[in-house]
Order: structure tokens, then sequence, then C-alpha cells
């Protein structure tokens, strides 16, 4: 397979941010947020693929400022790293208020996809290569977080071992 740049599988995406999609404080849900961004993270994923993906994880998502009701939010994210058949995908969302265009990185994560047939079963994935030095930053850190990943997946499901399928309280 041929290597694919990041940003071949830029995906954007931006919507108003409305009262059904806030809290009390009039500020956007987390989770609101986090289907915004693995919505479009699917979406950049899919473009380096060339396949339908599935979300294998949500390695991080760190809210760093409110998102609140009339501002806009727009999201970017892109394939930051491949292995076989899943891909690392970068997400930044900010946040800009519509009367002062005020704009501010609000939320950044990483997700892992897994590309898949028309079975659902896992095909293989284009390499991909960076080209600005925020690309290559993130491509060259990616096998530490790939690790993490592994580490924290084999201690999940240790841990749903260990609960089972019973209530906690059972």
């Amino acid at each position: 397979m041929e290597a694919r740049a990041c940003s071949k599988s830029l995906a954007l995406k931006t919507t108003h941010v409305l009262p059904p999609d806030t809290n009390a404080y009039g500020t956007l849900f987390g989770g609101k947020l986090m289907a915004h961004i693995d919505d479009i993270a699917a979406i950049a994923a899919s473009k380096h693929a060339k396949n339908p993906v599935v979300t294998a994880s949500t390695d991080s998502v760190d809210f760093l400022a409110p998102v609140k009701v009339g501002h806009y939010i727009s999201i970017e994210a892109f394939v930051t790293w491949t292995h076989h058949t899943s891909m690392e995908v970068f997400a930044k969302a900010i946040t800009e208020n519509i009367v002062t265009g005020e704009r501010q990185v609000c939320t950044t994560a990483f997700m892992t996809f897994v590309a898949i047939d028309s079975n659902g079963k896992p095909v293989p994935v284009p390499p991909v290569f960076p080209e600005s030095d925020n690309e290559k930053m993130l491509h060259e850190s990616a096998p530490q977080r790939a690790k993490h990943r592994e580490e924290r997946r084999k201690s999940s499901k240790n841990l749903a071992k260990t609960f089972g399928t019973k209530y906690v309280m059972e």
C-alpha cells in the first residue's frame, strides 16, 4: 500500500452551540462534544483507510476551556500514525465567540480507529507520513501512546474479568 500524507486525512466540522446541547451552566455537554469529535475523527480515519472504520479507543479527551451557548465550535482531525489495521487520530476543537471573534482551543483528543471490510473484519491500512513540524511531533510520539494504549487495554480487560457481568452491588 502506498503511504499517504497526514494532511490527506484532514476532516473539519463547524457547528453552532445551541441551548439544547448545553448544561445548566450554559456550556456544551462534554458528551456532546465527544460525539462531535468521534464523528469527525472517524471521517478522518475513513478518508485515510478508504474503508469504513470503528472506534477502538478514546485515549484522551482533555477539556481545556468551556464552550458557551451561542458560540461556534470547530473541530479538525487527522491521522497521525498507523499500525497494521489501526490508525491514531488527533482531534482539536476550537470555540469561537461569534460577537468578538475570540477563539480558544477548548479540547484535544487522541482516538484509535480500526478499518473494517463489509463483513466487519479488520483490514490493513496504508502507512501515513507527516509533513509539517506538528505532524512530525505527533507521529514521532505515537509509538509511546500506542504502548500506553496496549497497557491500558490489558488493564481494562482484567477489570472486566474481575467484575464480570453482574452488577457491583449483587
